[in-house]
């Protein structure tokens, strides 16, 4: 399995309170991967020593097989970053912001023509960054992250802020810079981005990895109950086992035409996360 980003036992402290308790781990190329976890967990504090910004206490970041300070001109031009306001220019306009880079980078005028209309910018090509509300200049910041195709992208939360059909536009390209073959490491505390999103996630809580692995298969290892939920057409909701001894029951539920939906009980990210940590990821 080729790796584009590997941790080994990161460490980083600030004013004597450990923030990261010693993190591994491989993150193979051309996988999205979503570290989750709630507000001050340390997940930035993770990229910005993932990404050479912040340098750690102890351990080792390497990125295409080298330590973020090692890497030339070239290779750093390869990293998409998207955190907080990095990168903007609050004085120009979104179209300007992108230009700037453009010029950096070689890309041409259509790419970031595409790219505004692609993050819903495009009526708003002309206004300042300045004048931007916070989901705009999220936006604003992905669109500049993903400019040059980059191989690998750091994405810090982001659909924080935005509408439900802006957040969908968003997964939409942050799909297609996948396909494109990007490596997309994402921090969320959006347990439902994760699930959708994500070909393996890690749990963080207080600077540990608390879980690992892929959304689906972490769920599945967390579920307890082992039963079906039924509900009925008339409303009426029953549980049953997993164990084959009620099949004939359940078939013969089908073969009426009485059944609207059935679950298996399963839980989602968030309950795993509070079974994990005793609390939630908000």
């Amino acid at each position: 399995m080729k790796t584009t980003i590997e941790l080994m036992n990161i460490r980083k402290s600030f004013s004597g309170k450990e923030v990261l308790k010693g993190i591994d781990l491989q993150i193979a190329s051309g996988e999205i991967f979503g570290l989750l976890g709630p507000s001050g967990a340390g997940k930035t504090t993770l990229i910005r020593i993932m990404t050479g910004r912040l340098m750690p206490d102890g351990g080792q970041a390497l990125l295409f097989g080298k330590e973020p300070g090692t890497l030339n001109g070239k290779e750093r031009k390869q990293i998409g970053m998207m955190m907080d306001d990095f990168g903007l220019y609050e004085r120009l306009s979104c179209l300007d912001n992108l230009a700037v880079f453009a010029s950096i980078y070689g890309v041409n005028k259509k790419r970031v023509e595409e790219i505004l209309d692609g993050v819903n910018l495009w009526e708003a090509r002309k206004r300042p960054a300045a004048d931007l509300s916070k989901g705009m200049r999220g936006r604003l910041s992905l669109a500049r992250a993903i400019l040059a195709e980059p191989e690998l992208l750091c994405l810090d939360e982001p659909t924080t802020g935005l509408d439900p059909a802006t957040a969908a536009q968003i997964h939409e390209l942050i799909q297609k810079e996948k396909e494109r073959g990007a490596t997309i490491f994402l921090t969320t505390h959006n347990m439902e981005e994760a699930s959708k999103l994500c070909d393996h996630v890690a749990l963080l809580n207080e600077g540990s990895i608390v879980e690992y692995g892929q959304p689906e298969e972490i769920c599945r290892r967390y579920n307890h109950q082992h039963k079906i939920k039924i509900r009925f057409y008339s409303g009426e909701q029953k549980e049953f086992g997993c164990d084959g001894s009620e099949a004939d029951v359940i078939a013969d539920y089908l073969r009426q035409g009485m059944i609207e939906t059935i679950h298996s009980t399963e839980p989602d990210l968030e309950t795993v996360f509070m079974e994990r940590t005793g609390r939630g990821l908000d």
